[in-house]
């Protein structure tokens, strides 16, 4: 890792006990407020992926819109957001998801990809896994050509990218 992505991965905060006791929660905040942070990790995601023929970068609510606007930007793709019920306004796909302790459910529009896309799935980190591979279901709905995964942070301990299927490529920038 060179010097610049070494100093945007440890401009991430820890923050004890957020949102409840015993998590240590990344804060990216901290990364996204300082521009040469932002544009390091932005290059590097661009460069990654600039030769993939990326159509569309798909965000998950809420911080994987952040950077996943930008990436679309700088791909030259389209944006679509996967929301929290009730979020979206027009006929959206469904799928419930399993947590540590209850259910979640995410949704997308129906008319937000088609067979001709190449997508980019998109959020800031990847834990236990559960809401990205409710994600890759959804997005399975419209038949894309091709979705690559792709996460800002990864918490390796967690084991998450187990639980998402294999068949797509997923790409964690940093590890912790």
């Amino acid at each position: 890792m060179n010097e610049n992505m070494e100093s945007a991965k440890q401009s991430i905060r820890d923050v004890l006990d957020f949102p409840k006791k015993g998590i240590v929660f990344k804060d990216i905040t901290t990364l996204l407020k300082e521009h040469k942070h932002l544009a390091t990790v932005a290059d590097h995601i661009y460069d990654y992926y600039k030769d993939k023929g990326i159509t569309k970068v798909v965000g998950l609510e809420s911080r994987g819109f952040i950077l996943g606007g930008l990436f679309a930007y700088k791909l030259d793709a389209g944006f679509v957001p996967i929301r929290k019920p009730g979020k979206l306004p027009y006929g959206v796909f469904s799928e419930k998801y399993t947590l540590e302790y209850g259910f979640d459910e995410i949704q997308i529009h129906k008319d937000a990809l088609n067979n001709e896309d190449i997508v980019l799935l998109h959020d800031d980190l990847l834990a236990t896994g559960g809401t990205a591979a409710a994600s890759i279901d959804l997005i399975n709905n419209f038949n894309v050509q091709e979705t690559y995964v792709n996460f800002l942070i990864e918490l390796d301990f967690l084991n998450g990218r187990d639980r998402l299927p294999q068949n797509h490529e997923i790409y964690s920038l940093f590890h912790f």
